[in-house]
């Protein structure tokens, strides 16, 4: 009689801190509602919020502590040895932090937001936290069934997120359209994930990989259709079409989590699936990822444009950077992985700190939206409107600035793997984007203010978040591998490009 498997519990601790946060969240609303007072003010909503929100905060702050640390100890365990379905290595480690961080400052943006807007419900933590979670898994996965539940518990969170206010026709046709879609994405997800099943005999990764080759057309066409679904979830042309409505009718704070949390676990998610489960990329495959990669700068770059809202112009610059990350999915070696990473690093915090900006602006109960708003800023916000222009400038790529070093890292890859046409291209389409990038700067500058006001201070997590995303951006611009912080008793080395590289090397010697 064999006795017990024995399993892992602390592979599972990211994940873990995330969930049981999210369940305390809601039994924490449901206890603060019936409290009339605690610790002598009223419980009223907006206190209600804010302490809800400083615990998902905690907990999101325990699962980036536990994944820094599983990071640092570069070991690679699975939950179940028999069964190796669920990893965490260098790389899951470190996307389980940069996916805790982005949702840790998401929270905290949230909270004078939600409370502007008069929507600020716990529940609304609890739903980032078990989005996060769903991330986590989809990024750990050794298995096709891991990486599914993975990508439906990440995505089914965003839907309701997406019409959280309820109040706006917009948010609620948001949420319908990107719930339509996202079921027919995780549909065809599914259906290739069995096709895979069938040409390979097992779900597994590493047996994927094995076999695929003599798949035939049957592990072909699953392969396709797995690979729809992450590039739904990334927001690759041709499968875009959901971004634009679902970012400009979600409320600010939901979108730019959608931007950086979704598009990063896609991205890694994607990375992890390529390098364990397909290996060395077949010659139709490169060029279609590179086809790819084109078509999502052009549109994304030429539709941003001509837009005058500013949520919609973001969710187009957000397409083309997906595109600029799909370059170096397209090389798809362990340099491009690392640059590509190290694009994700920075990204996070050069579009969190753009959203952080729009939504400090919210008055009125309304989201702050038109790009003429801007005008005028620097006369009536002299620090924020400095800080959306350092962020504009990072967008485009303008060296001494983080989107300088995450650009220059994905061309020299383009250009070591043979790719030199995307790198130029790539190179092309950043040029476009000066256009409507430093349109907002010159707004801020150069015009008075024509539009509504804005609100006179802005919150304090709003200020922190707003404050740290700049830093960065300056730090990972000039030393994007020098220095380090202590954190909780362990020496955090802020060298950026080894973090990313450690855990692409990850991938390639699994």
């Amino acid at each position: 009689m064999t006795g017990a498997p024995a399993l892992d519990w602390s592979v599972l601790a990211p994940v873990g801190f995330v969930a049981v946060g999210a369940m305390a969240i809601l039994v924490a609303e449901v206890l603060l509602e019936r409290m009339k007072t605690l610790a002598g003010r009223p419980v009223t909503e907006a206190f209600r919020g804010t302490l809800l929100a400083l615990g998902a905060m905690a907990f999101l702050l325990l699962a980036f502590y536990v994944s820094c640390a599983a990071f640092s100890d570069g070991a690679s365990r699975v939950f179940h040895a028999g069964h190796p379905m669920f990893r965490m290595d260098t790389f899951s480690a470190l996307g389980s932090a940069l996916l805790s961080l982005a949702a840790l400052l998401t929270c905290a943006l949230s909270i004078a937001f939600l409370s502007e807007l008069r929507i600020h419900h716990g529940e609304f933590y609890a739903l980032i936290l078990l989005s996060t979670a769903g991330m986590m898994v989809l990024v750990s996965a050794l298995d096709l069934i891991v990486l599914f539940v993975g990508f439906e518990l990440s995505t089914l969170p965003l839907y309701v997120l997406a019409g959280f206010d309820r109040r706006q026709p917009r948010s609620n046709e948001a949420a319908m359209k990107y719930f339509v879609l996202g079921a027919f994405a995780s549909a065809i997800l599914l259906y290739g994930a069995a096709l895979l099943y069938g040409a390979a005999g097992s779900t597994a990764y590493g047996a994927i990989r094995i076999s695929l080759g003599d798949a035939g057309a049957l592990g072909v066409a699953g392969l396709a259709l797995v690979l729809v679904g992450f590039t739904f979830k990334a927001a690759v042309v041709p499968f875009h079409q959901w971004v634009p409505d679902v970012y400009e009718g979600a409320p600010s704070v939901v979108t730019a989590f959608l931007s950086v949390a979704s598009k990063s676990a896609a991205f890694l998610g994607l990375m992890r699936l390529l390098a364990l489960a397909v290996g060395a990329q077949t010659d139709w495959l490169v060029d279609v990822f590179g086809w790819m990669a084109v078509a999502t700068m052009i549109v994304g770059n030429l539709m941003a444009l001509i837009q005058d809202n500013v949520k919609r112009m973001l969710a187009y610059s957000s397409i083309a950077h997906a595109g600029y990350l799909f370059v170096g999915i397209s090389v798809g070696d362990e340099a491009a992985f690392t640059a590509v990473f190290f694009y994700l690093i920075v990204y996070t915090f050069m579009n969190l700190g753009a959203f952080g900006v729009v939504i400090s602006l919210a008055r009125g109960g309304h989201d702050f939206e038109r790009i003429d708003g801007f005008a005028g800023l620097a006369r009536r916000r002299p620090g924020l409107a400095a800080a959306m222009a350092l962020f504009m400038f990072a967008l485009v790529g303008i060296p001494g600035t983080a989107g300088f070093m995450a650009k220059f890292n994905i061309v020299l890859a383009a250009v070591h793997g043979g790719r030199i046409g995307l790198a130029v291209v790539l190179a092309l389409a950043s040029a476009v984007s000066i256009f409507y990038y430093l349109r907002i700067p010159m707004l801020m500058y150069m015009r008075s203010p024509e539009f509504e006001g804005v609100r006179a201070n802005s919150g304090f997590f709003e200020i922190v978040v707003i404050a740290a995303c700049a830093a960065a951006v300056l730090f990972f611009g000039f030393l994007p591998n020098e220095g380090a912080i202590p954190f909780f008793g362990l020496q955090v080395p802020l060298h950026a490009l080894d973090w990313a590289n450690q855990a692409a090397r990850l991938l390639f010697r699994s």
